[in-house]
């Protein structure tokens, strides 16, 4: 940094173009992931703790990549996700071994926290970045679906299936964010 460079306390400004191999990566994971669980529709043991592990991990990276090119207003809040990511991967891999109701008890907690903490991030963008609304529509729907997977896993008849469709979600937000992030710089 040049000494002369004024200090600013202002944010700098973002066109979020940073974002856009993140949002790709999110979106193609996200969807080989669901794919796999649609096909393959886990049971429980270790192959699908290992399964169930891989989407909180994938999470981790990208959320650890994202943070590395972020402002330090957006940093705090992807460090608390990647941290709660990597707790994520580590319960569920251990529920995986118990029974699906656990796994979906698991995975409720997981969206719900993530949601949150999607909508922190979100919210701490909207200074530097417009276009916020996927995300915050996604941090939303991610916690009202979370509190869906608890209460399914009470039900007559869980299912981890349902965990493809999440993933396919998270996928669709992002691609809406990256369509949204393209458009926008070829209008600048």
């Amino acid at each position: 940094m040049s000494t002369t460079t004024p200090v600013s306390t202002a944010p700098p400004a973002s066109t979020g173009r940073e974002q856009v191999p993140l949002l790709l990566a999110r979106v193609l994971f996200a969807l080989a992931w669901a794919a796999v669980v649609a096909l393959v529709a886990p049971g429980i043991g270790w192959g699908a703790a290992i399964l169930l592990a891989l989407y909180p991990l994938g999470d981790v990276v990208l959320v650890v990549l994202d943070a590395r090119r972020s402002g330090s207003t957006a940093r705090a809040g992807l460090a608390v996700n990647a941290a709660l990511s990597a707790v994520a991967a580590v319960a569920l891999a251990a529920a995986a071994t118990q029974d699906v109701p656990s796994v979906l008890r698991v995975w409720g907690v997981w969206a719900v926290v993530a949601g949150l903490g999607q909508l922190v991030v979100a919210l701490s963008r909207r200074l530097v970045r417009r276009g916020q609304w996927p995300l915050v529509a996604s941090g939303g729907l991610s916690c009202a679906v979370g509190v869906a997977f608890v209460v399914m896993a009470a039900g007559p008849a869980p299912a981890l299936t349902p965990l493809a469709g999440y993933a396919l979600a998270g996928a669709v937000f992002a691609l809406v964010g990256l369509v949204r992030m393209r458009s926008s710089s070829t209008a600048a």
